[in-house]
């Protein structure tokens, strides 16, 4: 006979908690993303949410399962990729998912040029993601109303029927601009119904970009001079005006062209010994020949 609880069953939630270990994962997503306080606090409410689902299973208390399901919205650079290998660890860590791996895709790997490419290398992406998280950057690419010909509607009608027969083993993240995102929601509502956990990710300040550059610097055993800050912070602040900003992505970018520009600064400085300090330090001169500057 199956065993029957009482409503003074005790569960020590302390102890599920810690058998999970996604307190670990939790603690990465803090020390490894600068800011996001939002989109951190979201991710915690969707793990608490899931914990006391699988607690509540544990008792045989029947409830309709939580979707998982997901929209991550916001500018390139700011953390969505990351964010979502930390999700897909947590799913698995908490049971939801078989495997935890995470395969981003965008529409060049879901929809075909020509009649019957389509559902095949749909079903191929899908047959690669099951038992993980598939993460579809720019999903608003698949859909093109204004092009009856296209066959990004095809492979949508085949990712709703997987997102809904086949819930329990497969995690679908759709990503990108807020806004665009919005109209591919409003234009597919079979997809609207089947997403029902939406993140936003809020653009970095410069102050944080400044943090963030400063991060990879110290990974890639790189420092500032002193002065090199507040020039790198009035850098971000004139990028950030800039066509096609990428957030830490550009400041990435930005970062690796100081490192180029010191590596030539040395280098036509002649032959003479260096000090340590000499092959570790950005000088504020490596950012300011920026074209960003140059314009002055």
């Amino acid at each position: 006979m199956p065993q029957k609880f009482s409503d003074d069953t005790l569960v020590n939630l302390q102890e599920e908690y810690d058998k999970t270990q996604i307190q670990e994962v939790l603690d990465e997503l803090e020390k490894e993303l600068v800011g996001l306080v939002p989109v951190k606090t979201r991710i915690k409410e969707i793990a608490a949410l899931l914990l006391i689902d699988r607690l509540r299973k544990s008792l045989d208390l029947v409830s309709g399962s939580p979707g998982l399901h997901m929209s991550f919205t916001g500018s390139p650079g700011t953390g969505k990729t990351t964010v979502a290998m930390k999700m897909a660890d947590i799913l698995n860590r908490l049971g939801y998912i078989r495997k935890g791996h995470l395969m981003t895709v965008t529409r060049d790997d879901l929809v075909g040029q020509y009649i019957g490419h389509t559902a095949p290398k749909t079903k191929e992406v899908l047959k690669q993601a099951m038992g993980g998280v598939l993460f579809i950057d720019e999903a608003y690419y698949l859909y093109k109303a204004d092009n009856e010909r296209d066959y990004g509607a095809e492979s949508i009608e085949i990712l709703l029927q997987v997102m809904e027969n086949q819930r329990d083993d497969l995690v679908v993240i759709f990503a990108g601009y807020k806004d665009r995102m919005d109209k591919f929601y409003e234009s597919n509502p079979g997809l609207s119904s089947r997403v029902t956990n939406h993140v936003d990710f809020p653009d970095y300040t410069s102050e944080e970009l400044l943090q963030i550059a400063k991060l990879m610097l110290q990974d890639q055993q790189y420092c500032f001079a002193p002065d090199a800050d507040q020039v790198l912070l009035e850098y971000t602040n004139r990028r950030m005006k800039q066509p096609h900003f990428a957030n830490a992505r550009s400041i990435r970018n930005a970062i690796d062209r100081a490192r180029m520009r010191q590596a030539n600064r040395i280098f036509a400085g002649g032959d003479k010994m260096l000090t340590k300090s000499d092959l570790v330090t950005i000088q504020s001169e490596d950012i300011m020949k920026s074209r960003l500057f140059l314009k002055d």
